[in-house]
């Protein structure tokens, strides 16, 4: 099954304009995600989606870098713009500002997807008391 991470990506957020492109650590954080994608064992390929050119042309220097129209509501729809260009048999939508996604939710996103249409990952949302067991987060698929 060949499967592609796509990482939608925009400059113009009203909360935090250029936030793929802060740095952490000196790296901007698209290549943090790009890079933790990378260790995914189940993705041919990760493709950076985007319609500004800041961010283009910082990620191509680490990642393939897909057009997509600015007139989108979402980064969903970023996603499907692209997807709908490439020859593929699953898309991995991985959200831009999770630098630190563990690969392996990654690959469990990906190894649902051999047995059905759609799936997601998920993360209960923790009491107080988990805050003290660092263990008492579970990934959902």
């Amino acid at each position: 099954m060949k499967l592609i991470g796509i990482i939608p990506a925009r400059y113009q957020s009203s909360r935090f304009p250029g936030k793929p492109l802060a740095l952490i650590a000196g790296k901007p954080m698209i290549q943090h995600v790009v890079e933790q994608c990378r260790m995914a064992k189940s993705l041919q390929d990760v493709v950076v989606a985007t319609d500004d050119p800041r961010i283009e042309d910082a990620v191509r220097a680490f990642c393939r870098v897909e057009w997509t129209a600015s007139d989108h509501l979402s980064g969903t729809d970023r996603v499907a713009e692209v997807a709908g260009r490439m020859q593929v048999d699953g898309i991995i939508n991985i959200q831009g500002d999770e630098p630190m996604i563990d690969p392996e939710v990654i690959d469990q996103v990906a190894g649902a997807l051999e047995g059905g249409e759609m799936s997601t990952a998920a993360v209960r949302i923790r009491a107080e008391e988990d805050y003290k067991n660092p263990n008492a987060v579970k990934v959902v698929i």
